[in-house]
């Protein structure tokens, strides 16, 4: 009775709202969507706004569920590709969900030491499939257990959250007639983690051997790892390239970032009109965009031409689109043509090297002499890119020793020209129960910086 409800229900809503609904409600009404847990890098939010700039840009229907600075969870409209890893900068692991129960049965079991409740978890574990992964190998196996923790009454723990969970894996391993070793953890590491590294030289995630145990505000989750970031990749196209310059060089893994931040994808036509030795130009090369350099230095352009003949080489990049250009930003329009671009992503110039803190007057000092630079810049690039081209800025990020940052005052620049700011995160892209918002929102820069450096990068997207 109650589907035959539910069928009338769904008659009336198509033909007021359109039969093409079907296939979405029916998808909704019945299935599950799948849920994803992405481990995210050092800079929290940049990771999370790549990642929806990311999915936005492939149309990809995604819905988070909760975020935090070292975890979100994300639901999917359909299947998720792990492999998307790749061609991440910014995520060090993803999860497929298991298993979900409340934070407050975990506060129980482990800070009242609550034996129901720690029976609740493990019979949790164990009726989620969690170890179906593990048991299907022929030989005995080695598996390991990662707790990421948000709670800060819990993160002492972690380290006896991670054996007790271990324990309980093992267990269920035994009864399924399997031996296995489990990836204990000394008592001197800080964090009760695997590293990316770890998980790949031992091959869990090939093995489906790594658990990861997310404690939220409200829910936790266990997740087996399906894809975990190579560094050793980002690692060959830094150090085993061609052509240095590590003075001025920006890391790979955030170039990748910023080209996912400026939804950047295959068939696109990218330009960094301050190349360098053409990092952001590989990433996106590796997008299959149509990348074009540019460098007022004659040494750069040839070093990120050489770099780039070489990533074509060393990925079998065939029919890659490229090409590198000698001149000054105020050529740009004569060189590239008016509305010609998709993306622009590139990093002009963030100062002097400064070797003390400086103060807030020498701060603005160094700004204003950049000013001109970066305004002019901004000009040019609003009369290359299309209509609905993006921008992806970076300038300077100033500590002081008032503590306040020095930044580029750009948004007055910008309006004039009629460049609109593109916002990370918007409350559409949230689920109802994703607290914390206030903070995300309104954010219209991201800045990316170690606490040992004096000089930082704030990240500006922005569209015509």
């Amino acid at each position: 009775m109650l589907f035959l409800t539910l069928v009338i229900y769904l008659k009336c809503f198509i033909r007021v709202i359109g039969g093409h609904l079907l296939i979405y409600l029916v998808y909704f009404l019945i299935f599950r969507m799948p849920t994803e847990l992405f481990i995210s890098g050092k800079s929290w939010m940049l990771s999370l706004a790549e990642l929806t700039s990311y999915f936005k840009a492939r149309e990809i229907g995604f819905e988070v569920q909760f975020f935090s600075g070292e975890f979100f969870t994300l639901s999917f409209e359909r299947d998720f590709d792990a492999s998307a890893i790749a061609d991440l900068g910014g995520t060090i692991k993803i999860g497929e969900v298991k298993a979900k129960f409340p934070t407050e049965t975990v506060k129980e079991a482990f800070l009242k030491k609550n034996k129901q409740a720690q029976q609740q978890i493990i019979e949790s574990l164990g009726s989620s499939g969690l170890v179906d992964g593990i048991a299907k190998s022929s030989e005995k196996v080695l598996f390991g257990v990662s707790v990421y923790c948000t709670e800060n009454t819990l993160r002492p723990l972690s380290g006896g959250i991670q054996r007790f969970v271990g324990s309980a894996v093992k267990n269920e391993l035994a009864d399924l007639g399997k031996k296995s070793n489990f990836m204990g953890f000394g008592k001197d590491r800080r964090q009760a983690q695997l590293s990316h590294v770890e998980v790949l030289k031992k091959s869990l995630v090939e093995n489906k051997a790594e658990v990861l145990f997310c404690i939220g505000r409200t829910e936790t989750w266990a997740a087996i790892t399906v894809a975990v970031h190579n560094p050793f990749e980002f690692q060959k196209r830094d150090i085993y390239k061609p052509n240095q310059r590590k003075i001025f060089g920006m890391p790979p893994r955030l170039a990748r970032i910023m080209v996912n931040l400026s939804a950047c994808t295959s068939g696109k036509v990218l330009l960094d009109p301050f190349c360098g030795v053409g990092t952001i130009l590989q990433e996106a090369l590796l997008e299959k965009a149509m990348v074009v350099g540019m460098d007022v230095n004659p040494w750069c352009a040839k070093a990120a031409s050489e770099n780039l003949e070489w990533l074509v080489r060393e990925y079998g990049l065939e029919g890659a689109d490229f090409r590198v250009l000698q001149g000054d930003v105020d050529k740009l329009v004569e060189k590239i043509g008016q509305e010609a671009l998709d993306c622009i992503v590139c990093e002009p110039d963030l100062g002097p090297a400064l070797r003390q803190v400086p103060t807030g007057p020498y701060a603005e000092k160094i700004i204003q002499k950049l000013e001109p630079l970066y305004f002019g810049f901004i000009e040019k690039a609003y009369a290359t890119l299309k209509p609905g081209g993006h921008l992806v800025l970076v300038t300077p990020y100033i500590k002081t020793r008032s503590g306040q940052a020095v930044t580029m005052p750009i948004d007055e620049r910008l309006g004039q020209l009629g460049l609109k700011r593109v916002h990370a995160f918007s409350k559409d892209m949230f689920s109802l129960s994703a607290g914390g918002l206030e903070r995300l929102i309104n954010t219209s820069s991201l800045v990316e910086m170690d606490e040992r450096h004096i000089i930082g990068r704030e990240i500006h997207v922005v569209e015509k």
